[in-house]
């Protein structure tokens, strides 16, 4: 769906986010302002970096034009960090105030205070609620109050999914024109013109050309749940000797999947990559993707689903991923995680059997989708209380 193109004043907008790094948040953050360029609309940006330090994505920021804050106080520090950041949205007169940081974002807002912002966003990314101290008691002491700040000051609570909205309302009835879910835009030109190489990516892993490959992409963090990965591989091979297994990701948790492969002897059939930048490359010459996320809390919204869909992938997940990610021509298999890796692996085999997913259908249903970009990028904008300027 074509952006109309009106000629408006962009909005002053502040983002806050913790840093500009390899986050979801701060990489849709930046897809948007790529595809908002190349449609020639015009966005007055500024990002406001909560811990203070540069990230890895910061000079592609600048390179857009757009402004980079870095909190010059730890956000431990809270009323010298609430001081510092109401003296940037005095400084630099924004318009709206958009927090990227759940229930954190409470803080954000109480800085805000009585300042002549038109429009405040709490943008809820993850349904976990967690808060950044080390005390399960004030988690839980501050929690509501945080939420209760949130709901009542904030102009719009922003959902990446139906189950995240949900969750920060806790209960509550969504309020029209102020509760709404926004989808992360997915660019699907990453993968549009990617043919698969299959027999010499293979080569290049030291696997057998008809190696069948597990894909695991992302973090290697407690809360993706990989090491269980290892685990469905072990039974995959029993039914299928063919299949190995990929991680391409970091993470803490890297040294316990090494350590689960040695103990059920198939480190053979295991490939660490590391943190890679052609995720998409490796996607379309892999043949099952595996996300087998804890089921609570329920992921925020899963890019690496969609992505590994626009790959072509047959998809292996848990109860832990959400509905909204999946578009109808996806094949899967949704299991919980308290089956055993047998009936994961012989789901794995299940979909092998099943014709190949269509990218062509994917691609379409993608477009119809409301992650479009176009779609996104118009419906973020209309958070801010904007039309597309054309520049």
């Amino acid at each position: 769906m074509a952006i109309p193109l009106k000629t408006k004043t962009a909005s002053r907008v502040l983002h806050v986010v913790e840093k500009l790094d390899r986050g979801a948040i701060e990489n849709w953050l930046l897809r948007m302002l790529v595809h908002a360029r190349a449609r020639r609309i015009g966005l007055d940006w500024t990002f406001y970096c909560a811990v203070g330090l540069p990230g890895v994505i910061d000079e592609k920021i600048r390179g857009l034009g757009t402004g980079i804050v870095y909190s010059p106080v730890s956000l431990g520090r809270k009323v010298a960090f609430m001081r510092a950041l109401r003296a940037e949205l005095s400084r630099g007169a924004y318009d709206v105030l958009h927090c990227h940081h759940d229930l954190m974002s409470a803080v954000y807002l109480a800085a805000s205070a009585g300042l002549p912002i038109r429009r405040r966003l709490v943008h809820v990314h993850n349904a976990d609620e967690a808060l950044p101290t080390p005390s399960p008691l004030k988690n839980w002491l501050y929690r509501e109050p945080m939420r209760q700040l949130c709901l009542r000051t904030a102009d719009r609570v922003v959902g990446i999914s139906n189950h995240t909205l949900d969750t920060f309302l806790a209960g509550r009835r969504r309020r029209p024109g102020r509760d709404v879910v926004h989808y992360y835009g997915v660019d699907p030109q990453r993968f549009a013109d990617l043919r698969p190489h299959k027999a010499q990516f293979r080569r290049e892993l030291e696997l057998a050309d008809d190696a069948l490959i597990l894909l695991f992409g992302g973090r290697m963090v407690r809360e993706k749940n990989p090491v269980f990965t290892v685990d469905v591989l072990a039974a995959l091979r029993r039914r299928e000797p063919r299949a190995v297994a990929v991680f391409a990701g970091s993470g803490a948790l890297e040294d316990a999947i090494r350590a689960r492969a040695r103990a059920l002897d198939i480190d053979g059939a295991v490939r660490m990559l590391g943190w890679r930048s052609d995720l998409p490359e490796i996607m379309v010459n892999s043949d099952w993707f595996i996300l087998p996320h804890p089921e609570h809390p329920v992921e925020g919204f899963g890019l690496a689903v969609i992505e590994a869909q626009l790959g072509g992938l047959r998809l292996l997940i848990s109860r832990g991923v959400a509905d909204d990610p999946l578009l109808p021509t996806a094949r899967f298999r949704r299991l919980l995680l308290s089956d055993n890796a047998d009936e994961w692996a012989a789901a794995a085999v299940g979909l092998l059997a099943e014709s190949e997913p269509s990218v062509p259908d994917t691609f379409a249903a993608l477009a119809r989708s409301p992650m479009d970009m176009d779609r996104a990028l118009g419906d973020l904008l209309g958070l801010h209380g904007d039309i597309a300027k054309n520049e």
